[in-house]
């Protein structure tokens, strides 16, 4: 709701967002898109966040998205607009609508380089390139000229948004935000795709015939069962088959891991011992809503003519493709045809969780801290203190991503990954949009390259007051990509390679330079001190040192780059 009279473009753009359930927009101030935020500081309901850079506000409108529904973020042409890429490049290979908000030269000042050829500052010198770049990683991307039109472009992108999970990019040129138009008319609903029933009956059938033929079934559950709003319904037709699940490491935690037909996480060679025994024997996967990465590839190369995909992109069943099929309609027809026959007979097989191998071995107090040990007094203390349902586990790409595979029995919903986009850094700015939405504490686990790519973000925590927990692994090098350029780096008498040697940081005096509170831990007993002391602090982020060997190549790691 407005504070005053006038109601404008950027009026009408922000009360479609906060009709659609958001209520932060992340930004980094820029004079073409300053009319935009005149608006947002008027605007009742919809509140500014500032970051420190583009990039940090695009990870932090993500992971507000991965809660909210929707998240958006405003930035600067050019120079914002390109900074913020990569962000936005993640939210749409991973499903979350994010909504671009940026600006470009005016009306007059386009007259200006059309007929005197002047080149405005952070413009390339084409006035679509923006536009073009955007394209690629969005499903609408409008340019707004005049106000007239603007409420029909912004309710088309914005549908767009919420039909298809990804993101779209609004750019208005400079006087076009602050120009008055009309209010919004109705509320915007998504278009979901219409099944085509031959199909869909087809697809269904086909998938009970090798469900009922199949001596060891599994569902494999992925990120778009989140995106979409189908937990429930998933969760229904896994209780009503009777099969066990895992998820895809990207949709961890997709539904309670207590659940006694849960077999753990599948990551390709990363999983646990029992689900990578498990998944090795089966002959029937109904994938729903999985993205298949090159994590598994194995999987893929030796079982695809076994699994059934139902994703929003592609259904098939082996190597046989069904056109015009909703993922929803699917899931609702199976799972009724399942019912009907009273789930399947395969016994359920129980997969053993707890092996040795995803703990660490030695939890004598004074012993250090490696990958494994850190994770496994980590999920003690969560369940010691009974914080599993207060907490985001959140994660980007580094080795503790795949390390954090095995953890079990994590409730619904809590546990945050960039498994897919794989953005170094990811974490750290996202835990700002995680806390903002989901209302709980961010517990982040960083690699020491990607935190130093994002390390800014630590400002923005600070300044917001959210009291996430920063744990930075800190080994010296980028561990993941030198187990993939060349393992043998982590023998004793390996040597890295100096692209992946990283400099040495005082990240106690780093905190305290941003407004963090900053430890350091290389034992179990300093760690076990540390997180009885950061779980009291309030408004306030910490930044904790974990200090490991350089040469600590934890398990999970080494299979994957040795996959067997």
């Amino acid at each position: 709701m407005l504070k005053d009279n006038s109601f404008t473009v950027a009026d009408y753009l922000l009360t479609r967002l906060r009709q659609l359930g958001l209520g932060k927009v992340f930004q980094v101030p820029g004079d073409y898109v300053s009319e935009f935020m005149e608006a947002l500081e008027k605007f009742d309901g919809v509140d500014a966040v500032g970051d420190i850079n583009e990039l940090g506000a695009g990870y932090a409108a993500d992971g507000y998205a991965r809660f909210a529904g929707i998240g958006a973020v405003s930035v600067q042409y050019g120079v914002g607009t390109f900074s913020v890429l990569n962000a936005v490049a993640g939210s749409y290979v991973e499903r979350n609508p994010v909504v671009v908000v940026s600006a470009s030269p005016s009306a007059q000042d386009r007259l200006i380089i059309r007929d005197k050829g002047v080149l405005f500052h952070h413009s390339t010198g084409n006035l679509n390139a923006d536009k073009k770049v955007f394209e690629q990683v969005t499903v609408a991307a409008e340019v707004l000229s005049n106000a007239a039109e603007a409420p029909l472009q912004i309710d088309r992108a914005l549908t767009a948004a919420i039909s298809k999970r990804r993101p779209v990019y609004l750019e208005a040129w400079q006087n076009v935000w602050g120009e008055p138009c009309r209010e919004p008319e109705h509320p915007l609903r998504p278009q979901p795709p219409v099944s085509d029933r031959a199909s869909l009956r087809a697809v269904v059938d086909e998938t009970l015939q090798r469900l009922v033929n199949a001596k060891r079934g599994v569902i494999m559950l992925g990120i778009e069962i989140a995106r979409y709003g189908l937990q429930e319904k998933a969760l229904h037709m896994v209780e009503a088959s009777g099969l066990p699940f895992t998820t895809t490491l990207e949709a961890k935690s997709v539904l309670d891991e207590s659940h006694p037909q849960f077999i753990g996480t599948y990551a390709g060679a990363a999983s646990c011992p029992g689900t990578r025994e498990y998944m090795k024997n089966v002959d029937c996967i109904l994938a729903l809503g999985v993205i298949f990465t090159d994590d598994y590839l194995d999987l893929m190369q030796s079982d695809f003519s076994e699994i059934i995909l139902v994703n929003d992109e592609q259904v098939r069943v082996g190597y046989e493709y069904f056109r015009n099929v909703a993922m929803t309609d699917y899931i609702d027809d199976l799972s009724a045809q399942i019912r009907s026959k009273n789930g399947f007979p395969h016994p359920l097989i129980k997969v053993h969780l707890d092996d040795g191998e995803c703990a660490g071995w030695n939890t004598e107090l004074g012993a250090q801290l490696t990958y494994n040990i850190f994770f496994d007094q980590l999920t003690h203390f969560f369940q010691e203190r009974r914080l599993q349902s207060e907490i985001e586990l959140i994660l980007g790409e580094s080795s503790s991503l795949y390390v954090a595979s095995n953890i079990n029995g994590l409730p619904q919903n809590s546990f945050i990954a960039n498994a897919v986009w794989g953005s170094l850094g990811h974490e750290t700015g996202c835990a700002i949009g995680v806390a903002m939405a989901s209302g709980k504490r961010p517990y982040v686990v960083a690699g020491d390259g990607g935190f130093m790519m994002m390390c800014q973000s630590l400002s923005t925590l600070a300044r917001n007051r959210i009291n996430a927990v920063i744990f930075v692994m800190s080994n010296g090098v980028y561990a993941i990509e030198q187990a993939f350029v060349d393992i043998k780096a982590f023998t004793p008498e390996g040597r890295f390679a100096p692209f992946d040697v990283l400099p040495q940081w005082d990240y106690q005096s780093l905190a305290k330079a941003y407004g963090a509170m900053g430890y350091r831990a290389q034992t179990i007993d300093e760690l076990q001190k540390i997180l009885l002391d950061v779980e009291s602090l309030v408004d306030c982020p910490a930044l904790v040192e974990i200090v490991i060997p350089q040469k600590d190549l934890a398990p999970q790691i080494r299979r994957l780059a040795r996959p067997s």
